[in-house]
């Protein structure tokens, strides 16, 4: 069975600005097609394109909503628009007559007549004639004045931004891969500090929020974690007895897995977005996912549907109290860190150059030759070693030893 060609899309910035037209939200819009917003936000910055089923409810919904847009403009070009009202100068002549209302006939004014002088007259206003019932109402209303450019945000503003905006939710994501409070606020913070060092980057960036995700799941599940001191004592498990049976399931998955479940059924990434975080191809983030929510069906049957695992996840998450520090405080951290870095650079190089000073300061200035090794001279026999005595030198030994203790008295002379 083969499938027919996609439906065609409009350019993301037509997608958002015919759901702006519309006057309908990111999240308004990701309910009509039954997405997750982050998913309507990827579609309309051209990070990512939808597929299947989402993508012919999402074509079918711009395409309503253009015809919208379309019959509004017909109707408002049927529709004729009122004439401006003249302008009226006031003069200080008490003499000048005023200007008659808008869309009266005008006639000839009476002639002054001497006697008696007329009093003066109040300026009649041009009233606006009320817009029809059919018009739209976007000709109705008046048109607003442009508002000022916002100022630009300092490098330290958009951090703080970028920080309060996402951090919460990125603590809360982290835990569920970790199970831990106190090294899923640390992995997040690394990783904005990470950021801040690499600002230029990181703010130039398409998903800031993803590379800063990206950053912090790598740095909770690195196999170093389960060396450190606070690794060995585990935290208290959630109070709930459902929330802590789905936090044990989450922690016997394989890391990749976890991962994958998280970014898809927790955060609401599509695949390819999925994979892209992962580094791993659509096919393979497509099957750690299967396998993932096989092994949570299988300990929690109630949680087979991805719609009801999607809420549990949210609601562990959320029953956790999980606080972020301060984006100032997070910052002087990076800055410290980074300065540590420095120095420690700096004094590791005037070690080596230190040494390398030394060395070249008492190494030797001129060639000593190697001792040349003994040779054997003419006519001079070898030094032999003793070896060990044969049958007959042993014997003649005894002899001789024994001769020593019984032979006769050492005679010494006498005087006669």
């Amino acid at each position: 069975m083969t499938r027919g060609p996609a439906t065609p899309l409009p350019s993301p910035k037509a997608r958002r600005r015919l759901r702006e037209a519309a006057s309908l939200t990111q999240t308004q819009l990701a309910e009509r097609v039954g997405v997750a917003p982050g998913t309507v936000r990827a579609w309309e910055s051209g990070r990512t394109t939808p597929r299947g089923r989402k993508r012919e409810a999402y074509a079918k919904l711009l395409k309503a909503l253009a015809e919208e847009e379309e019959s509004a403009a017909r109707q408002a070009a049927r529709t004729p628009q009122p004439a401006p009202p003249p302008k009226t100068e006031p003069t200080g002549d008490r003499a000048s007559a005023p200007e008659a209302c808008p869309g009266a006939e005008a006639e000839p004014e009476p002639e002054p007549e001497p006697e008696p002088e007329p009093e003066p007259v109040a300026m009649p206003m041009p009233m606006r004639e009320p817009a029809p019932e059919s018009q739209p109402r976007s000709t109705r209303e008046p048109v607003p004045e442009p508002r000022p450019a916002p100022a630009p945000l300092t490098p330290a503003q958009a951090f703080d931004a970028l920080y309060e905006f996402s951090a919460p939710a990125l603590v809360r994501q982290t835990f569920l891969l970790t199970g831990r409070r106190e090294q899923a606020r640390e992995s997040v913070e690394r990783a904005f500090q990470t950021a801040w060092e690499r600002w230029p980057e990181v703010a130039r960036d398409r998903d800031p929020v993803g590379w800063v995700r990206a950053t912090a799941y790598e740095y909770a599940l690195s196999p170093w974690q389960r060396f450190r001191p606070r690794h060995r004592h585990p935290e208290p498990p959630p109070a709930d007895p459902g929330d802590r049976t789905l936090l044990n399931t989450l922690l016997r998955l394989p890391p990749r897995h976890r991962r994958t479940l998280v970014l898809y059924d927790g955060v609401g990434l599509d695949l390819p977005e999925t994979a892209a975080e992962t580094e791993a191809s659509t096919p393979a983030a497509a099957h750690r996912l299967l396998r993932a929510r096989e092994a949570v069906a299988g300990r929690l049957p109630a949680l087979a549907d991805p719609q009801v695992l999607h809420r549990r996840l949210a609601e562990l998450a959320s029953n956790e109290r999980l606080g972020a520090a301060r984006p100032p405080t997070v910052r002087r951290g990076g800055e410290r860190r980074a300065r540590f870095r420095t120095r420690a650079a700096i004094a590791f190089t005037v070690a080596l150059i230190g040494t390398t000073a030394l060395t070249v300061r008492t190494a030797p200035t001129h060639y000593e030759p190697p001792v040349s090794p003994g040779q054997a001279v003419r006519g001079v026999p070898p030094r032999v070693a003793p070896g060990s005595l044969s049958d007959e030198e042993l014997e003649l030994r005894q002899k001789l030893r024994d001769q020593l203790q019984d032979g006769p008295e050492r005679l010494s002379p006498q005087l006669e």
